[in-house]
């Protein structure tokens, strides 16, 4: 492999000026969405993201969109290309579709190829995660669904909803028919493509300043720019050949013995390219939690870029030093048709990154992370049923009010927002008011957990705890978790994070454990309550500065009884009378016992 990318003469103030002004398309792209969607999922919890690729299918620019929506974004306007080889100006189309390029049916693509003086120069990609797309169940994550046709999803393939810029009614029909809130969903699809169409218009005028034949140059020579970033970012590395493992829960009963996985990875810092192997893992199964392809690479891609310089563009440029093998018909790999892929996006991805950024933390203190809180659980389910306060309207909606906790980093502690390790933090979280407001919910309780987060020299982030349930009537709450059995690892040395908990509370206050996945049916003066996992720590615990362990407990992140037992940092006075502070002398001595 050469590792020497040659430069052209292009003015590199220009290069950055146009690299600024396309990421400003993209934002601009984000803020379209996140106004005029109707969903709470897409414009309260962003969970969506936009991107630009080129014309011939090259991942050009995300700005801030989610990992794994975007890094396999080049595939789906490959397909869109083969599929219709007669593209022309004013098409959208909308693709969904797994088994060619998209994540998960539940994340609507509109891609719009954008023609200037007749030649197809990018292609803008909006994709937002549907509060519905007419599964079996009122809920995007089919964990349980044996196949596609149990999964019930509509499929959309690169079909084509405008041409020449008027909509093909026949599929907005055929969607609303299926869907279970038609309107919300109509909404949300004339979001995504003005997202798209935005693009379009602005790529247009980025052409019409600065002529084709820069605009060419300038997409060339930053794709080589990205990718001498990427060189010197992977020249950096030790060599190595890494490997590491995990596991995602057991789901009764479709998967009693929960799902093993494997990261191989080799860096070559002479050559500058890293391979990574996913072909030890097992065949598709019975359920839907199967990686598409484009989750696969987007959740190893996710863990890299958690991991080197983080100034290393995101795009092809630099993808061009990642080799990703994949197997077909594998859990992680290229599935299979007709396997599901329901909820390819979030469980066995979460852990592939986890297991792919701690990886790196085999090289050495000061590389790698460890693991972030993985699951989508109370905090983050679908909920369902009939607003009494609407006339009995239906609604459905997934949530994001949990938080799940992040990983310690060698030099940072966890986030507290984090999410999953899909997102690593750039969704937001519903508003508690905002939930309340469209939906007949009620929230009793949202708090930060005490002394949850992984011990280390840095502390990973605590899940939070929530309590809802419905204000009348009944309401239905489906998810997809993970995290009860496995906990996200500690590296270094830190400790582990805490599992996660869903419970059922019933009115007369009897409590049921709930399972990893569930479909559950809350009645009124009943709800549901959900503990998130939190995220592992790095580096012995004994090695945190006492300042910060103090620091945690008046922060109420961290117990004195933690501080003691855990970090070796003994605390003398009370927090409630404002006079805690660090005993330096007992700490030293406790710390030398541990030594």
């Amino acid at each position: 492999m050469n590792t020497t990318v040659p430069s052209t003469n292009f003015d590199p103030l220009l290069l950055a000026v146009l690299a600024n002004r396309v990421d400003g398309i993209v934002r601009e792209m984000t803020n379209t969405m996140l106004r005029t969607a109707r969903s709470a999922v897409i414009n309260s919890a962003r969970d969506f993201s936009c991107a630009i690729c080129t014309g011939d299918n090259q991942l050009f620019a995300c700005a801030e969109g989610l990992p794994i929506h975007i890094f396999g974004s080049d595939i789906q306007t490959r397909a869109m290309c083969d599929f219709h080889p007669d593209l022309a100006e004013g098409d959208c189309f909308l693709h969904n579709d797994p088994y060619t390029g998209n994540t998960h049916p539940a994340d609507h693509t509109f891609l719009v190829p954008v023609f200037y003086e007749g030649e197809h120069l990018f292609t803008a990609v909006a994709k937002a995660h549907q509060a519905d797309i007419g599964n079996s169940l009122p809920t995007t994550y089919m964990a349980a669904a044996k196949d596609i046709y149990e999964e019930g999803a509509l499929i959309f393939p690169a079909v084509r909803i405008q041409r020449d810029y008027k909509m093909v009614e026949d599929v907005v029909r055929m969607a609303q028919r299926r869907i279970r809130v038609p309107s919300q969903w109509y909404g949300d699809f004339l979001a995504g493509i003005s997202s798209a169409r935005i693009a379009e218009r602005r790529l247009k005028e980025l052409a019409a300043k600065y002529g084709v034949a820069t605009l060419k140059a300038f997409t060339s020579e930053w794709l080589n720019y990205s990718e001498r970033r990427m060189i010197q970012a992977v020249s950096k590395l030790p060599k190595a050949t890494l490997r590491n493992s995990g596991r995602h829960d057991a789901v009764y009963p479709i998967l009693p013995e929960g799902i093993p996985l494997n990261v191989e990875m080799r860096i070559d810092p002479v050559e500058a390219i890293i391979d990574v192997d996913l072909r030890d893992n097992i065949d598709n199964v019975d359920c839907g939690l199967n990686e598409s392809e484009a989750c696969s690479v987007s959740a190893v891609m996710a863990g890299i870029f958690n991991s080197i310089d983080t100034d290393v563009p995101h795009n092809a440029g630099a993808f061009r030093r990642v080799r990703v093998e994949l197997r077909d018909g594998a859990v992680i790999g290229r599935p299979a048709f007709p396997h599901s892929c329901s909820v390819a996006t979030t469980n066995i991805a979460d852990r592939l990154v986890n297991a792919t950024g701690a990886a790196f933390a085999q090289l050495g203190d000061g590389h790698g992370l460890a693991e972030g809180a993985v699951g989508l659980g109370i905090g983050m389910a679908v909920v369902s049923g009939n607003d009494h306060r609407r006339d009995g309207a239906p609604y459905v909606n997934q949530l994001h009010i949990g938080t799940n906790g992040g990983p310690a980093s060698s030099s940072a502690d966890g986030w507290v927002t984090y999410g999953i390790p899909v997102v690593s933090g750039l969704m937001y979280r519903d508003s508690v008011e905002v939930d309340e407001l469209k939906h007949p919910i009620e929230f009793r309780r949202l708090e930060l957990m005490c002394g949850a987060g992984g011990a280390g020299k840095f502390r990973g982030a605590p899940g939070s705890l929530v309590e809802y349930g419905p204000k009348a009537g009944s309401m239905t709450v489906i998810y997809p978790g993970d995290g009860q059995e496995t906990p996200p690892r500690g590296v270094r040395g830190g400790h582990d994070g805490r599992c996660a908990e869903r419970w059922l509370v019933r009115a007369d206050g009897s409590e049921e454990r709930l399972p990893n996945a569930a479909n559950v049916e809350v009645q009124a003066g009943e709800y549901v309550r959900g503990i998130d996992c939190s995220g592992g720590g790095y580096g012995p615990p004994e090695m945190r500065d006492p300042n910060r362990v103090l620091h945690d407990v008046l922060e109420r992140y961290e117990t004195v009884e933690r501080a003691r037992d855990i970090y070796a940092v003994i605390l003398a006075g009370e927090a409630s009378a404002g006079n805690l502070s660090v005993d330096l002398a007992a700490t030293q001595a406790a710390r030398a016992k541990t030594r």
